[in-house]
């Protein structure tokens, strides 16, 4: 039963090294203005790649052969502008010759108007044709960006300057070109953060509610503190990768205004950044954080950096003086890229505004009515349904007096027990789509486990309302049908459970979960195999007492009281056991 977990396990694992944060098929329209790889790295200063072209003037109509040459490079972005006003639109078009190389993109509602890299495979030259339009500018200067790998690159390399015949000569403008973009530089922490000033003027999120993250490596904390009009956030959590918190008019990921501090081997990048559904975050490129700083201990990232309450000039900035659901995450992170968090964010219980009156709250990693759900089903597939079969199997001669209305003890219970599983069920699966508002495609296998159980939970108790007479000539083929659904129904139960827990909206301790459930399942066999060995036993003297014709009736009645006894006593021991293993993944699942 542990197999279906790990290989769910190691298909989620694929999945998240799938989803890196880079452009490896060169689909990079969104990067066309600023020409910036949204990496959430510095570009480097001096190119050492070239861009030449195989002549020095051009007319409009005129088809220009352009070269882009250097050390081998995997990824690349080619423009062409007007060499006067280089933030101005791009300049004329471009003609492929190598497609299985490079490719056309859109940028700016034109068609053709750059090329940029098709795979990451790495390239020592491209060649392109650029076509001169009809209104064409009297000079042009073709820009590049050149990636080799995710943390090094080259911006804006700036390439030969062609003119048209009867152009003045070119000359460099007065104004000289701003610097490449780098990210401000940071300085670095020289102790942690203290949570002394959560509720009195600061703002804090904290998990567990009211750690220190200056003496509890786990606590999880990011603050909010106002300094006039702007104000200085603070967040530390432990994590091998990167730690981020996101600002959200919802629950959903989607249209979030985020920030991130990435570990890069010894070193942290701090990045305000914008999401967009459950793709990837699309990196800030622009300085709208200041005073950022950090620091590296015992795997614990610390970050802090101030930002003002509004910032109109920056596009998808939140303004801080609204209420949002805060998301708190953290993830893997290689060679400074990031990876899709394998756990569900910390998020709020409400919306809070971080400007208003200081408070100290916490957070939960998994909604109430995710949680409801797998505690009710733990209820109905760990304790109502294992007590229930037991009883059915080995006490119907223990409790075989009449009870309400004439039916045997043994079958009452047994019959409000496998009830209360179908009920606790039937609630429990409606409570995911109260949440998703529909299916999920994210679950992987455990849905569908959930919607066999849920069938046969429901077929079980109508298939007993019809079952034949005791005598019936199909009493016997009703016995078996109704154990085989049973079974069938438990199997793919603790199935679909060993799943649920591995799933990022609930998510239980990873060893912890998987020994407790192995541990639930033992026990519940170990206990069917002392009653199946006692009731073979049992029978056993009842044959040999009959095989010596030995009359003796009290002697049978003796052996059959001291029979009932041992059920009884092992009975008990079962139920305290059952319900340790409910307790324990009961309150497991209350402190997520």
């Amino acid at each position: 039963m542990v197999v279906p977990g790990f290989i769910l396990g190691v298909f989620i694992h694929l999945l998240h090294i799938s989803s890196v944060a880079n452009y490896p098929n060169g689909k990079v329209a969104k990067s066309c203005h600023g020409m910036i790889p949204e990496h959430g790295h510095s570009p480097q200063s001096h190119p050492v790649h070239h861009i030449s072209v195989n002549q020095t003037t051009f007319r409009p109509g005129d088809q220009l052969k352009v070269t882009l040459s250097g050390p081998p490079f995997k990824g690349f972005l080619l423009e062409a502008r007007d060499a006067e006003d280089l933030s101005g639109p791009l300049i004329g078009s471009f003609t492929l010759i190598d497609s299985e190389l490079s490719q056309i993109l859109t940028c700016e509602d034109v068609q053709g108007s750059a090329v940029s890299h098709r795979s990451p495979s790495k390239k020592d030259d491209i060649e392109v044709y650029w076509n001169a339009p009809s209104s064409a500018p009297n000079h042009i200067q073709f820009l590049a960006t050149v990636v080799e790998n995710y943390k090094i690159y080259w911006v804006k390399i700036h390439g030969s300057i062609i003119s048209q015949p009867n152009a003045l000569p070119f000359t460099t403008p007065k104004a000289t070109t701003a610097a490449l973009s780098t990210l401000p530089p940071d300085s670095h922490l020289t102790k942690p953060f203290s949570a002394s000033a959560c509720g009195n003027t600061k703002f804090c999120i904290r998990s567990p509610l009211n750690c220190d993250p200056e003496k509890e490596r786990a606590c999880v904390f990011v603050s909010f503190m106002r300094d006039d009009q702007s104000v200085m956030v603070e967040m530390s959590g432990p994590s091998k990768g990167y730690l981020s918190f996101a600002l959200s008019h919802d629950r959903w990921m989607g249209d979030d205004d985020a920030y991130l501090c990435i570990r890069d081997d010894q070193t942290v990048h701090i990045q305000a950044s914008h999401l967009t559904g459950r793709s990837h975050p699309v990196m800030d490129s622009q300085g709208s954080l200041e005073d950022m700083a950090w620091r590296l201990a015992n795997g614990v990232i610390q970050c802090s950096f101030r930002r003002n309450i509004s910032l109109p000039g920056f596009k998808n900035r939140f303004d801080l003086n609204t209420s949002y659901y805060i998301f708190i995450a953290d993830g893997a992170a290689d060679d400074g890229r990031i990876y899709k968090h394998a756990q569900q964010p910390l998020i709020t219980y409400e919306k809070h505004n971080v400007m208003d009156f200081p408070k100290n709250i916490g957070g939960s990693h998994s909604l109430f009515l995710l949680k409801v759900h797998a505690a009710l089903m733990f209820v109905a597939w760990m304790t109502t349904v294992s007590i229930g079969v037991l009883i059915a199997r080995f006490f119907k001669s223990v409790w075989s007096k009449a009870f309400f209305f004439g039916e045997a003890a043994w079958f009452q219970v047994h019959r409000m027990l496998m009830i209360t599983t179908s009920v606790l069920t039937c609630v429990a699966f409606v409570l995911p789509f109260m949440y998703r508002g529909g299916w999920s495609r994210h679950a992987g296998y455990h849905p569908y486990l959930g919607r066999v159980v849920l069938a046969l939970a429901v077929l079980q108790p109508l298939l007993a309302a019809f079952r034949p007479p005791i005598h019936d000539s199909r009493r016997q083929m009703f016995n078996w049908t109704h154990w085989s659904m049973g079974t069938a129904a438990r199997i793919i139960a603790v199935a679909a459970m060993f799943l649920g827990m591995d799933l990022p909206g609930l998510n239980l301790p990873e060893l912890w979960k998987t020994y407790a459930m192995i541990g639930f399942v033992a026990w519940h066999v170990g206990t069917e195999i002392v009653l199946e060995i006692h009731a073979y036993r049992l029978t056993r003297k009842v044959e040999i007492l009959d095989d010596t014709r030995i009359q003796i009736l009290q002697s049978f009645t003796a052996a059959e009281a001291e029979g009932h006894a041992f059920k009884k006593a092992v009975l008990a021991l079962y139920v305290w056991g059952n319900a340790t293993f409910l307790v324990m993944f009961l309150s497991a699942i209350s402190q997520l």
